[in-house]
């Protein structure tokens, strides 16, 4: 048998074996479940070592592993545990991305999982800025990745320096849209207000390359509405503390005072929580729009 036969058959029961095991994990899943995986097990951490022990079908475990890290993150997102984390999350991303350094949607996607605060995220945007420098080294053409830097920097961290700068690198970046240098700009002179913020949420939506990255952008603009009728129902109830001396004690008062129409309620449609001690309003602890941003500036 010559060596480029032997070659192909190695390869060809390497590929079985590994869809057999897909195959009885799936198996497994349907059965028991998908695993947990502990934070202390990480069989192989090393990306470098992954990659040589690979040789010609790192592609594919680079969807393995990617399959992985999303069951990972939909798993720590949806656990009941209140000490859980994400510890594993980097590391999984790590080696996905290692494995197939152009694995767009594995740095895009994985850097949301990363970048979003606690329970819902990791919490830690701090990786997802590595996550996407990576990505933007490996692939210098890829405009999105500083993009998506820019986008952490502004909406997580507050920086709205940083921000500008890293959409003004994305917009220099051969193949960028003209609108990237639209945001630089804005961004640069207006960061933090919270009509910019509402102007690059609402491009985001309309350039979404996937359903996912455009039911996110929805929810943004879902949480600066929220934040705008705050400020609002707010204002309502001191002006209530203007007339009578204290603060409103329901809606029911509010709607009597002709200050507000009913009970009002958030853009995804639970009822506002009305404080009166404080005059405050807030979003129900069941609202999907928790936690909104913090230090955003009015309209």
């Amino acid at each position: 048998m010559s060596r480029r036969v032997s070659r192909l058959v190695a390869g060809l029961v390497l590929a079985g074996l590994l869809a057999s095991a897909v195959g009885l994990q799936l198996l497994r899943d349907r059965w028991y479940g998908s695993p947990q995986p502990a934070d202390s097990l990480l069989y192989i951490r090393s990306p470098e070592t992954m990659k040589r022990m690979a040789l010609s079908f790192s592609g594919i475990l680079a969807d393995l592993y990617w399959i992985r890290a999303v069951q990972y993150y939909g798993g720590r997102r949806l656990s009941k545990d209140p000490n859980r984390n994400y510890n594993q999350l980097y590391p999984l991303l790590d080696i996905t991305t290692s494995l197939d350094p152009m694995f767009n949607i594995a740095y895009r996607f994985g850097a949301i999982f990363l970048s979003e605060p606690l329970p819902g995220g990791a919490g830690r945007p701090d990786r997802a800025i590595d996550l996407l420098e990576k990505g933007f080294r490996l692939n210098p053409n890829r405009w999105e990745y500083p993009y998506d830097i820019g986008f952490v920097h502004y909406w997580t961290r507050q920086d709205f320096a940083a921000a500008a700068e890293w959409f003004q690198k994305a917009s220099e970046v051969p193949g960028a849209p003209w609108w990237v240098r639209s945001m630089a700009a804005v961004t640069a002179a207006q960061g933090g207000n919270r009509r910019a913020s509402r102007m690059l949420w609402q491009i985001q939506l309309e350039n979404a390359e996937s359903e996912w990255v455009r039911n996110n952008a929805t929810e943004r603009l879902q949480q600066l509405d929220a934040m705008d009728q705050i400020d609002e129902l707010t204002w309502a109830n001191r002006q209530f503390a203007s007339r009578h001396g204290r603060f409103a004690e329901s809606w029911d008062e509010l709607a009597r005072a002709g200050l507000v129409r009913g009970r009002p309620l958030d853009p995804a449609g639970l009822p506002y929580v009305l404080d009166p001690q404080s005059g405050g309003v807030s979003l129900s602890p069941e609202s999907p729009l928790n936690p909104l941003p913090t230090g955003e500036r009015g309209r």
